[in-house]
């Protein structure tokens, strides 16, 4: 009879273990979205499904399932427990999928990654769909593997947002789609019209990095523990809690794509950064859900990055990168053109009060997908439909439509949802913070640290060891509520709009 300290030993290494293999495969995909030659990609996706697999052997191996079994209720750390009962679900999960099936996944997964990459370059959906269509299979697969109740699509839903469901999403995606709706309406028919134009001057790259580094640093991110790199579709990543990556993308005629995306992804490295140290190595040691998340970089982009006092404290620094075409500018001007809000064809690019409406397009046409009502070879068709049903705007190429994201192509259907979810949770953050200090006073100050505090106190340091509702009441002291996002864009652009 093995005795408990002993068992916690054997569970300890068993993670350590399967960290290793987490953070090389971080680090390989990395590599693949940023760094690595065309002709590198095949062979890199082959050592991707290698190391995936491992890594599945080892979250459904019989000393893994011994462990759960004799370890789980008997221990008195609380991380092992938690760590225990995060293991236990993987387990379940995983061993439903056959281990030679989920490496051929994955390995597809991060073709289907390179594919996507040549596709959107030539304008072409063709290229992809095979893939596609592979992948969505799979995925169904795996619905059916895991089980769900009443909708299919739940059963992938689960993997990004623990205890939310299709019923919930289609109430409250509702309740923000109407109060979108109107508001875009009303802001389309008055006569004050922002001029983006003033913002699409010529503006170096490296003048752009370098802004945006600085941003980082006010940010409070760790430069010691963390790099801003490129890519085509910015991405944050963990490799361990002492090297959080951030990349981004740059358009030298309109500065906002990297600046708002680097904040962004800034928000996703602050939270991976500040998980506290005594979960490294153990599961516990990430973001609770992708809507979680999501918050923390919606919460910096949006209610920091695209507020008033963050640019009246943040406009010299600006004009000491900017060209001298913006230095004649007029602040309120600028600022009125930064919220500017106009239907766009591209997620990334999409002003925050539309941003939302592009995750709902995603999120139909996935249920779609998954549930059998749309065939991938018609899926160009089915969202640029969409788009014109929502946004009033119809794609005229498969670059600016369909081929914009590369999460179809990663084989990651469920996880749009988080976007949306993410905001909703942003905005019932920001109220709750607003009650407890003067933000704008503390954005104006230039010390962002009181903010960055409160959100390492309240998520951040937790990791996985609370559930996202757990931590949305927990801080709030109410569930998901999605009037907070409304009341918060209805009070901006009722401003910004004279409404």
């Amino acid at each position: 009879m093995q005795t408990v300290d002993t068992l916690e030993k054997e569970f300890k290494e068993l993670l350590k273990d399967q960290d290793a293999y987490r953070e090389a495969l971080a680090l390989v995909q990395w590599d693949l979205r940023t760094k690595i030659p065309e002709k590198g990609a095949e062979q890199r996706s082959e050592v991707i499904g290698f190391l995936s697999q491992k890594m599945h052997q080892l979250a459904t191996s019989d000393k893994m399932k011994h462990l759960i079994d004799q370890l789980k209720d008997k221990t008195t750390n609380n991380v092992l427990q938690k760590s225990l009962e995060e293991c236990e679900l993987e387990y379940k999960r995983s061993i439903k999928i056959p281990d030679a099936e989920y490496k051929a996944f994955v390995t597809l997964r991060s073709k289907s990654e390179s594919v996507w990459q040549k596709a959107r370059e030539d304008n072409n959906f063709s290229l992809l769909q095979p893939y596609l269509e592979e992948l969505v299979s799979y995925n169904k697969r795996f619905a059916t593997y895991w089980g769900y109740q009443d909708n299919k699509y739940d059963g992938l839903l689960h993997l990004y947002e623990p205890g939310m469901t299709t019923e919930i999403l289609d109430t409250v995606f509702e309740q923000v789609r109407t109060g979108l709706t109107k508001l875009v309406k009303q802001i389309s028919e008055t006569k004050i019209q922002p001029d983006e134009n003033l913002l699409t001057h010529h503006f170096p790259k490296k003048d752009q990095e370098n802004f945006s580094l600085d941003i980082l640093k006010k940010m409070g991110y760790d430069f010691d523990a963390g790099r801003l790199d490129e890519t085509i579709h910015p991405f944050a990543i963990g490799i361990n809690p002492n090297d959080v990556r951030v990349t981004t993308r740059y358009d030298e005629n309109d500065f906002r794509m990297a600046v708002f995306g680097t904040i962004h992804e800034g928000g996703h490295a602050l939270y991976e950064q500040n998980i506290s140290k005594g979960l490294a190595q153990t599961p516990m040691a990430s973001g609770t859900s992708m809507g979680i998340h999501e918050s923390q970089s919606l919460f910096w982009e949006n209610f920091i990055g695209r507020s008033e006092a963050f640019w009246k404290e943040h406009f010299d620094l600006f004009h000491s990168y900017a060209p001298a075409a913006f230095h004649t500018l007029d602040f309120s001007d600028f600022y009125t053109a930064i919220n500017a809000v106009k239907p766009s064809y591209i997620r990334i690019e999409a002003d925050e009060l539309t941003y939302c409406l592009h995750i709902m397009i995603r999120y139909e046409l996935e249920k779609s997908l998954i549930n059998g009502d749309l065939a991938v070879k018609d899926l160009p068709e089915a969202w640029n439909q969409k788009m014109e049903d929502y946004l009033g705007i119809r794609p005229t190429s498969d670059r600016e439509g369909v081929l914009q994201d590369i999460h179809w192509a990663a084989g990651d259907f469920g996880y749009f949802p988080s976007y949306a979810l993410g905001y909703m949770y942003a905005a019932q953050f920001n109220n709750q913070l607003s009650k407890e200090m003067n933000i704008e006073q503390i954005i104006s100050s230039g010390d962002f640290s009181p903010i960055k505090n409160w959100l390492t106190r309240h998520i951040h340091q937790h990791g996985k060891m609370k559930k996202p509702l757990e931590i949305i009441k927990e801080v709030t002291n109410e569930p998901l509520n999605a009037t907070y996002l409304l009341d918060y864009l209805t009070e901006k652009y009722t401003k910004i709009y004279d409404l």
